[in-house]
């Protein structure tokens, strides 16, 4: 799982070597990609939303 969090991480970034892509989409299941994705990126709008609030104050 940590493999497949690193590699989403990467790709939010836009830093994913060729390679590792490669390797992800050959090996890796879309599901665990597809979850560990939406989980981020509602964790990042919540995160962003929490400092708006924070500094709105």
């Amino acid at each position: 799982m940590w493999s497949v969090i690193k590699s989403v991480l990467a790709a939010f970034f836009g830093v994913q070597k060729e390679q590792r892509r490669r390797e992800d989409f050959e090996e890796g299941k879309p599901l665990a990609f597809i979850v560990v994705g939406m989980v981020m990126g509602l964790l990042f709008v919540v995160g962003v939303a929490a400092l708006a609030i924070a500094v709105a104050r």
